[in-house]
């Protein structure tokens, strides 16, 4: 793979600040955002209020605190704008999620925060190797989702050539990906393996292509899957990471010349790592809950929200700003099967260890007999699909499942192209026991 490492004068100054600089800022700007928050939503207000605190109260950064959660369901009850702290005509644009289990969650932005948005995807990018001139192929989803657009203004703000090719029309990706020769890809990691799949059904080998970095977000993935990519395509696969309530894609991203753990733009995010059962903070190193205070937002300034994503806090290493560990999972998002915790990642890398089987995956949750049980579905790769192979592949995935999870689960494994796609976020777990209760 291509040398991707930034050269001298490639950085901005803050992201080789000393630590004193860096939290001197974040305190400085986080008594901003407190106050702008205060006098300019009234949900912040109420919400400080009820909990006995004032943006004053903050001396330290450790003050923070003591100021109250935001949730997503804070969202809920307040759409659809009962949260921002300008006034509709001050807003440049809105964004909202899919809705899934009620209303949509809606966040916005003003000019100025598109412009920070921009900047932050434009230093994530270039963290990632991408350089001002490449051609970068914008597979997220455009529209509400705040991926596709993420990408692509921070994509413009580096000087680069956008493809705004959008989710979907898999053939027609791969044949761009051919003609347009993109250095770079932004999409969801699940996704990027069923354009691989198009590749080889093409009978064309991505190695020959021209893309030299993958980044990949919006959904957990394992370093297994970072291998598995990398060695398709012969490219670096980074890890992005955001999420609509902080700002969207950019609020953190691995570094291409270490890809160990996530390096937050502190300057703009304030991170903690939380007990998800008690609250309390914890110190850095220890496996938590991820909490985002913003600092320069305008119109939707979002204070201590808890974004269920697990993972610690470690220290910068190619940055000096802090580093996350990919998220291993969600808090809410955990299975919970016969009082063992279980994690959809965790199935993927046994998955991903079996050499038989393709990396889709889909896992399905059931209660017979007033028993939960687990089924996960899986389907073949070229080469393993008849029946002994088959039958030979659910063996091991099942035995990799109980020997290193420690739970027993049915193995389907299905034919090729039987597990559901996603063009966006892959669902990877369909819980049925409720329907059998």
């Amino acid at each position: 793979m291509e040398d991707l490492s930034p050269k001298p004068g490639d950085l901005e100054t803050i992201e080789t600040a000393s630590r004193d600089e860096i939290t001197a800022l974040q305190l400085q700007r986080m008594k901003w955002s407190l106050s702008h928050a205060y006098e300019n939503s009234g949900f912040y207000r109420k919400s400080f209020d009820d909990a006995g605190v004032h943006p004053d109260d903050l001396t330290g950064l450790g003050d923070l605190a003591r100021f109250p959660f935001t949730v997503k369901s804070d969202l809920r009850d307040n759409y659809p704008f009962g949260m921002f702290a300008v006034p509709k005509e001050k807003l440049a644009r809105v964004h909202a999620s899919s809705g899934t289990t009620g209303k949509p969650t809606v966040v916005g932005y003003t000019a100025h925060d598109i412009d920070m948005w921009a900047d932050v995807v434009a230093r994530s990018m270039r963290a990632s190797g991408v350089r001002a001139g490449d051609t970068v192929h914008i597979a997220y989803g455009y529209g509400l989702f705040t991926g596709g657009l993420g990408a692509h203004f921070g994509a413009e703000r580096l000087g680069c050539m956008v493809v705004p090719v959008s989710g979907g029309m898999t053939e027609r990706q791969v044949t761009l990906i051919q003609d347009f020769e993109p250095r770079a890809i932004m999409v969801t990691p699940s996704y990027v393996l069923s354009i691989l799949d198009e590749f080889r059904e093409k009978g064309i080998d991505p190695r020959d292509t021209a893309l030299a970095v993958g980044i990949f977000g919006a959904e957990p993935w394992t370093n297994s899957m970072r291998r598995e990519i990398e060695d398709a395509f012969d490219m670096h696969a980074v890890d992005i990471y955001g999420l609509s309530e902080v700002i969207g894609p950019g609020v953190a991203n691995e570094c291409v010349e270490t890809k160990d753990g996530l390096h937050i733009w502190e300057d703009y995010f304030y991170p903690e790592v939380i007990n998800p059962e008690t609250g309390d903070v914890l110190p850095d190193g220890e496996m938590g809950e991820l909490v985002f205070t913003s600092l320069t937002k305008e119109a939707f300034p979002i204070i201590r929200y808890r974004t269920r994503d697990l993972t610690r806090l470690l220290s910068g290493t190619a940055r000096s700003m802090r580093r996350m560990e990919k998220v291993t999972g969600r808090s809410d998002d955990m299975i919970i099967l016969r009082g063992v915790n279980v994690f959809p990642t965790q199935i993927e890398e046994q998955i991903l260890r079996c050499e038989g089987l393709a990396p889709h995956f889909q896992i399905e949750l059931t209660r017979p007999d007033r028993m939960d049980a687990m089924t996960v579905h899986v389907e073949p790769v070229a080469g393993y699909e008849g029946e002994g192979a088959r039958e030979a592949s659910a063996r091991d995935l099942s035995d990799h499942i109980k020997n290193v999870i420690g739970i027993s689960a049915t193995i389907t494994v299905g034919d090729p192209g039987s597990v559901a796609r996603s063009m966006g976020k892959a669902a990877r777990v369909v819980d049925n026991r409720a329907k059998e209760d």
